[in-house]
């Protein structure tokens, strides 16, 4: 991991993706969180302000050390009121046991993983079947006209954004990995370019017949 992803890049997420705008569907994705909460992209602890009262434990997942020194505010602060602690690991081998946690959560993670597909198979591993997937993603856009930028400037995005891609289908994704939708929210977030926020809120569920394969 380079100078650019371990120094650079971190401050220049936590600006990107701080702000009420995106506090507000940050609270809004995670209000069903609860108990024993997998927060896969933890990044420099922007959702831990917005987790509800009935959580009691979150484990961050990090594959980043560079984002430690920004997120160490937010984690002193959260430690207030519950149990926090973050690993650095990779989403597509979660070091834990099958079925551990009562909640997983994923906001602007699916875009940056190696491997989607394998990624939310692990989270599915990791969530106990009466568990709920919450997400808040950007992706691909419905939209051809959109589309053709989000292909045509991926290459570049992924180079400046550290791996970050525009063109992902993250509501198919996570269809494929073997869970349902309970609730799925779609739309362009206002005020940003549209190549680059087509947005994906939603809850999850586990499939039976996913988990036994």
């Amino acid at each position: 991991m380079g100078f650019y992803s371990r120094a650079v890049f971190p401050r220049l997420m936590n600006c990107a993706l701080s702000g009420e705008k995106v506090d507000r569907l940050r609270e809004e994705a995670l209000r069903q969180a609860r108990g024993d909460v997998l927060e896969v992209g933890f990044g420099t602890g922007l959702n831990l302000p917005h987790y509800p009262g009935n959580v009691t434990r979150i484990i961050g997942v990090e594959p980043n050390p560079g984002m430690d020194r920004i997120a160490a505010q937010p984690l002193a602060l959260a430690r207030d009121r519950m149990e926090v602690e973050v690993r650095h690991a990779h989403a597509e081998a979660l070091p834990f046991d099958a079925e551990r946690f009562d909640t997983v959560v994923s906001t602007m993670t699916l875009c940056s993983v190696d491997d989607i597909h394998q990624s939310l198979v692990e989270m599915r591993r990791v969530l106990k079947l009466a568990g709920r997937l919450l997400i808040l993603e950007h992706g691909l856009a419905p939209d051809s006209s959109v589309q053709k930028w989000q292909h045509r400037l991926t290459g570049l995005w992924r180079v400046m954004a550290c791996g970050c891609r525009l063109d992902r289908d993250i509501a198919a994704a996570i269809r494929s990995a073997g869970f349902e939708f309970d609730s799925l929210r779609n739309f362009y977030l206002e005020g940003e370019p549209r190549f680059a926020s087509f947005m994906s809120l939603a809850s999850a569920l586990p499939l039976p017949t996913a988990r036994a394969a």
